[in-house]
């Protein structure tokens, strides 16, 4: 009898990934480690050529199949097209990183006070961050359910999906040169995708579909020194995380090492919602 490998598990190879959202700070991020697993991967963002160039980098190092497609989550032509072309052009989809999120382009009316926030605003935001992931899911798992070999699909959440901003640490706290603080859209937004994530756990177990949630803790990516530190003193760990440190959980939830994990949230916080 050959000896069971659990290193094996974590293997990705013969699995194509789609991953949304995947020109950001942690999209590049995951689809890396995806890549360096061995997946296929459809790096899907908004910017046809910024997720071709991308494509073409993780395909030169890494040695597997990539393509870059531009993908509007908020539309469902959109979505529907893009998934058509990676199931065609990468033989199928295994594994669903639902990863995009909209913090809107106007700054200024994302961080308004809760007292002010527009309801075009909030519509907004809710139409990428709750509206896409629904889409994006639906289509995706129309497609695993037709393909019939089950998939994994992983929907990143948020920290603040699971518990609510202390507001104290943004005094004095600056981001890409502005005040910052977390909109009540964004924390009702994440909180939607642990929702969704349970629901579509048990529907689509049959299938045998699982369906987690990635839950990050607050990545290091520019704050200003006040806002790092007073972020830093609400975790136990003393600090904020690094892009890389999220990719181990994703990997876990995309492969087979998870094979009994469905309906989940994997917080990777540094322990901050345990206080």
């Amino acid at each position: 009898m050959k000896p069971y490998s659990y290193k094996n598990l974590f293997d990705l190879q013969g699995k194509t990934a789609v991953v949304t959202g995947a020109l950001g700070i942690l999209g590049k991020n995951f689809c890396r480690g995806l890549a360096e697993f061995g997946a296929d991967v459809a790096v899907v963002d908004l910017d046809q050529q910024n997720t071709e160039a991308f494509a073409e980098e993780l395909t030169d190092k890494y040695g597997i199949k990539s393509i870059g497609v531009a993908c509007d989550v908020s539309s469902p032509e959109s979505v529907a097209s893009m998934v058509e072309r990676v199931s065609e052009e990468l033989q199928g989809i295994n594994i669903l990183h639902n990863n995009a999120a909209s913090k809107s382009k106007d700054l200024d009316a994302f961080f308004a006070p809760y007292e002010e926030f527009s309801i075009d605003q909030w519509r907004d935001i809710m139409s990428v961050n709750i509206d896409g992931m629904f889409l994006v899911s639906q289509a995706v798992g129309k497609q695993m359910i037709k393909q019939g070999k089950g998939g994994s699909i992983i929907q990143t959440s948020s920290i603040y999906g699971i518990v609510a901003p202390d507001n104290r640490i943004y005094e004095g706290s600056y981001y890409l040169e502005r005040t910052i603080n977390t909109p009540a859209v964004y924390s009702a937004s994440k909180s939607s995708v642990i929702g969704l994530t349970k629901y579509l756990a048990t529907y689509w177990a049959p299938y045998g579909i699982r369906v987690n949630s990635l839950v990050p803790g607050g990545v290091q990516s520019g704050q200003n020194e006040t806002f790092v530190g007073r972020y830093s003193n609400r975790v136990p760990m003393a600090r904020m995380a690094q892009p890389e440190e999220m990719v181990g959980a994703l990997l876990y939830l995309a492969s087979d090492a998870s094979s009994y994990v469905t309906g989940q949230q994997i917080v990777v916080d540094g322990g901050l919602s345990v206080w």
